[in-house]
C-alpha cells in the first residue's frame, strides 16, 4: 500500500508540474485542490517525495527570486520544480500504461484528473477496467447483504445501501464517460497520438 501511495503522489507532481513549473506551496495547494483524495496523504510526504523525484532526475529544483529577505519569515529561499526530460518521458510512461493499477481507487481518480494528457486509446481501457472492477464489487455487496440482511439492525443496512448507491452512481458515471470516449472515436476514425503529443515524438 505504501509504495502504491507513493508511486500515485508521483504520477500527481509528474502531471502537474508538466503543465507548469510550481513552487512546492503552490504544488501542495495544486494537489489539494485538483484531488481530494490527496487528503489522505499527509503534507510531510511531500517534500520527501519532491526529493526522490530530484535524486531519480525527474525533476529540478531551482532558487526563485524572492522578496527582500527582512519581508520573510525564515531565510529559506522558495523552490521552483520543474520536469527534466527524464520527467516528462517517465509521465508518459505512467500515462500510457492502463493495466489494473490504473483502476484501482487508490490511483484511479489521479490518472483520470490527467486524462487530458492521456491517449484517447488509454483512457477508454481504463475507463472500461474501472467499470469491471467496480461491477464485481457491486456483485460482491449485493450477495454479502442477501446473506446477513435478517441480521443487521436498521442503521448498518442504511449505511450497506448508501454504499451500493454510490457504487451504481459511479458505474452510471463510467458508462456516460466510455459511450463519451467511443463516440469521439467514431467521429475522428482517422485520428492518431492526439495533438498535444505531438512533441513528444521529437
Amino acid at each position: 500500500m505504501a509504495r502504491s501511495r507513493s508511486d500515485v503522489l508521483e504520477t500527481a507532481i509528474l502531471g502537474l508540474l508538466n503543465e507548469s513549473p510550481l513552487h512546492g506551496y503552490e504544488l501542495r495547494k495544486r494537489l489539494n485542490l485538483l484531488l481530494g483524495s490527496f487528503r489522505a496523504f499527509s503534507y510531510g510526504s511531500l517534500y520527501p517525495a519532491l526529493k526522490a523525484m530530484v535524486t531519480h532526475g525527474y525533476i529540478v529544483g531551482t532558487e526563485s527570486p524572492t522578496t527582500p529577505p527582512h519581508a520573510l519569515s525564515g531565510k529559506r529561499a522558495r523552490i521552483v520544480y520543474q520536469l527534466t526530460a527524464e520527467g516528462k518521458e517517465r509521465l508518459q510512461t505512467v500515462l500510457a500504461t492502463s493495466g489494473p493499477a490504473a483502476w484501482e481507487d487508490e490511483s484511479f481518480d489521479v490518472r483520470f484528473a490527467f486524462f487530458a494528457q492521456t491517449d484517447a486509446e488509454t483512457r477508454l481501457r481504463i475507463l472500461e477496467g474501472r467499470r469491471s472492477r467496480l461491477t464485481e464489487r457491486l456483485e460482491s455487496v449485493k450477495e454479502s447483504a442477501a446473506r446477513t440482511r435478517e441480521r443487521l439492525d436498521e442503521y448498518t443496512l442504511e449505511l450497506q445501501r448508501h454504499g451500493l448507491e454510490q457504487v451504481e452512481r459511479e458505474v452510471r458515471w463510467l458508462d456516460g464517460l466510455i459511450t463519451t470516449e467511443r463516440d469521439r472515436r467514431r467521429t475522428r476514425p482517422s485520428s492518431g497520438p492526439e495533438n498535444r503529443h505531438g512533441q513528444d515524438n521529437h
